[in-house]
């Protein structure tokens, strides 16, 4: 059965939009088919040591791989891009988060689904309305609420960049 996804892909180590790009790239060549990326917004980090600006975006996808899977696939397209996980929230070149999958809620602890944190971030809302203007939380709000309700948050949309589909060459 072939599930909807959400994705959302971070960097701020290296060249940022090289890693975002590859990471489409791999995560579509790994069986979850990118379906829609959103533009690419500029982020201040939240929590963690000082660090540089990220960029963001948001992937939609489909897959007919199971939830575990999906997180697997996202943790090896982390480490082709060299991701270190030295400390929590820290600097990365390549952060792959599942947002949602279909209507599913989990609170198990290696996915809880939705992201637990979700709702309270704008570099995941708002970059998740430009691809999908009716999306919900499982569960809980639609996404264009959540935007309404969370303030003045540094998520600055980069209009000078963008990323690519992935191309499905025979």
């Amino acid at each position: 059965m072939t599930s909807r996804v959400v994705l959302g892909l971070g960097s701020n180590l290296g060249d940022s939009l090289d890693h975002l790009q590859a990471g489409v790239d791999l995560l579509d060549a790994f069986g979850v088919s990118i379906t829609a990326i959103s533009a690419v917004y500029e982020t201040a980090p939240i929590g963690g040591p000082e660090q540089g600006r990220f960029m963001n975006v948001i992937a939609l996808a489909e897959t007919d791989l199971e939830p575990r899977e999906i997180l697997a696939v996202c943790q090896r397209v982390e480490a082709e891009r060299h991701r270190v996980r030295r400390e929590r929230w820290g600097p990365r070149t390549l952060d792959v988060d599942v947002i949602a999958i279909d209507d599913l809620r989990s609170d198990d602890p290696d996915l809880t689904l939705p992201h637990p944190r979700a709702a309270d971030r704008g570099f995941v809302c708002i970059p998740w309305l430009d691809v999908d203007v009716q999306a919900h939380l499982p569960g809980g709000a639609s996404v264009a609420e959540i935007v309404a309700d969370l303030g003045e948050q540094d998520v600055v949309r980069r209009s000078d960049v963008s990323l690519a589909l992935p191309r499905n060459d025979p």
